[in-house]
């Protein structure tokens, strides 16, 4: 199974863990690095380090970031490893309930695919939607793929 890491700015992290294990229930294999503000991102390293060879089991890593050129993103950069450990910013909730669906079945690059498709759908401007989807629910529509 691929292990998930999220680094984040504060408690994003946590917080998006917290909505994950809300909307699917427990996860395992899951694991959060913050950044506070007077945080060091190189001396956090070691630490994330420990925290991604804990999460590996093998398979891989995905390590998921707020904002591409952060400090949590350049964290997460400096533990990308090609083919083993990827990283992917932009994080948020739709591309976490996608992984905890398929990252027992998928590879790494599937489960990029899978989540970073996940993450642009489930983006929605409500005034350039169709009817249906404003007034029968999300059920009622399909949502463009940007």
């Amino acid at each position: 199974m691929i292990g998930l890491m999220l680094i984040t700015h504060g408690r994003l992290g946590d917080v998006l863990l917290e909505t994950l294990v809300h909307v699917v229930g427990p996860q395992t294999q899951v694991g959060v690095v913050g950044v506070a503000d007077d945080d060091d991102p190189a001396m956090l390293r070691p630490a994330a380090e420990r925290l991604l060879q804990r999460l590996d089991t093998g398979d891989g890593v995905l390590v998921l970031t707020d904002i591409f050129g952060s400090s949590p993103s350049n964290l997460a950069l400096s533990l990308r490893e090609p083919g083993h450990v990827e990283v992917v910013s932009g994080v948020n909730v739709p591309m976490l309930v996608k992984l905890a669906k398929t990252r027992r079945d998928l590879d790494l690059a599937g489960c990029v695919e899978k989540a970073t498709m996940a993450g642009r759908k489930y983006i929605a401007v409500a005034s350039q939607l169709p009817a249906p989807c404003l007034h029968g629910g999300p059920r009622a529509c399909t949502l463009p793929v940007h």
